[in-house]
């Protein structure tokens, strides 16, 4: 079966090259689209995509309010949303990424990668850029915790090895990168990702990095 994406932008241009895109890979069919927050939210309910590609700011209502309705902490359905963005809006990405979008990507990636964002969080993992984290997280440090505030209790029921582990997936690596870190196998690196991620009651790797900067666990930069 294909995976059901649904494209939300207020820039018709900018969704017809992107259908162009998705609808030249033969597991990916663009089921509709989207003009803003309000349209988007009606094409979830009827068209039932499986990734919503989504735009931040557009008229009426944007693109984080848009995903915390979707796919919010109050929601449980089969519905990703990946963030579309531009380094000057980037202070959006971290809210929607708080209401529950499970990854951004920016606007003029490469087509390769764009169709492998929408393949990887369809599959229920978190499209986490490094590259793109770090310089975010660098740039809005001000906003961030200083590292000086006290450690939030839930981190005393992680075990010494999965505190090692949520720092490295905050600095963006992958499980085959932890791994190779760590010197451990990737099987052994899911296991503890998947600890961290119930006991501290997270969605997925995008909210575990954003918790582990939020409690000063890891510092911009560092």
């Amino acid at each position: 079966m294909p995976i059901r994406v649904l494209l939300v932008d207020d820039q018709p241009l900018l969704r017809t090259g992107f259908r162009m895109i998705l609808e030249a890979e033969h597991n990916l069919a663009v089921v509709g689209e989207a003009g803003d927050g309000l349209q988007a939210l009606d094409q979830v309910r009827a068209l039932q995509p499986d990734v919503v590609l989504m735009d931040i700011r557009m008229p009426r209502m944007d693109g984080v309010e848009a995903t915390r309705q979707i796919t919010g902490p109050a929601k449980d359905g089969p519905v990703k949303v990946l963030v579309l963005t531009t380094f000057d809006l980037d202070e959006y990405v971290v809210e929607a990424l708080r209401a529950g979008a499970s990854g951004f990507l920016l606007k003029d990636a490469p087509a390769a990668e764009l169709v492998q964002a929408i393949r990887v969080v369809a599959g229920g993992e978190a499209m986490l850029a490094p590259s793109v984290t770090r310089r975010l997280l660098d740039m809005y440090a001000a906003k961030l915790p200083s590292g000086e505030e006290p450690v939030p209790d839930a981190l005393d029921t992680l075990t010494e090895r999965e505190v090692e582990v949520l720092k490295l997936v905050a600095r963006g690596l992958s499980n085959a990168e932890i791994a190779a870190d760590l010197f451990v196998s990737e099987t052994t690196v899911k296991t503890h990702v998947g600890h961290v991620l119930t006991k501290l009651e997270l969605r997925d790797r995008v909210q575990a990095a954003v918790f582990a900067y939020e409690s000063g666990l890891v510092r911009p930069g560092n």
